[in-house]
C-alpha cells in the first residue's frame, strides 16, 4: 500500500482522523493539533513512525476524491485495525470532530458511517460521543 508496506494499524487511525477532518473540506487548526497530540502522546502509536503521515494524508485525500473512495478507504482500515481498536478508532476520530469545538453535516455523518462501518454498539458509540463533548467544551 505505501511504498509496498502494508498499512498498519496505526496508520489505519491516523487515516481515520485525518478523514474526519477532511470530511467537511476544512481542516482546522485544532483539528490537525488534535490529532498531532494523539500521535505523539497516545500509547498506541507509541512505536509509530510519525514519517509516514504524508503519504497516508495523500492516500485518504486520493481515496476522497474518488467516486467510491470513501468504501474503499473503510476496507483498508478494517483490514488493518483490530477489532479490540475500534472503540479507540472512533474516539480518536470523535475527539477530531469535536476539537474545533462543533460537530455539524459532514462530519457528524462521517462519524455515523464510521459507526456504521465499525460495527459499534450505538450505547458505546453514544458514551465516546459524550466523553469527546465533554473534554472539548468551553466556557
Amino acid at each position: 500500500m505505501i511504498e509496498d508496506a502494508p498499512m498498519t494499524s496505526q496508520d489505519a487511525l491516523a487515516a481515520l482522523m485525518i478523514a474526519v477532518s477532511a470530511s467537511d473540506e476544512h481542516i482546522r487548526t485544532a483539528e490537525l493539533v488534535k490529532m498531532s497530540n494523539a500521535i505523539n502522546n497516545l500509547p498506541v502509536f507509541a512505536d509509530y513512525d510519525a514519517e509516514r503521515l504524508p503519504r497516508i494524508s495523500k492516500m485518504v485525500f486520493d481515496l476522497l476524491e474518488q467516486e467510491d473512495g470513501l468504501e474503499a478507504l473503510f476496507g483498508l482500515i478494517r483490514d488493518a485495525l483490530p477489532e479490540r481498536l475500534f472503540e479507540t478508532a472512533y474516539a480518536l476520530s470523535c475527539d477530531v470532530a469535536a476539537a474545533d469545538g462543533r460537530i455539524l453535516g459532514a462530519e457528524a455523518r462521517m462519524l455515523e458511517e464510521i459507526r456504521d462501518e465499525l460495527n459499534l454498539d450505538r450505547l458505546h458509540a453514544a458514551a465516546i460521543e459524550r466523553g469527546a463533548r465533554a473534554r472539548h467544551m468551553t466556557l
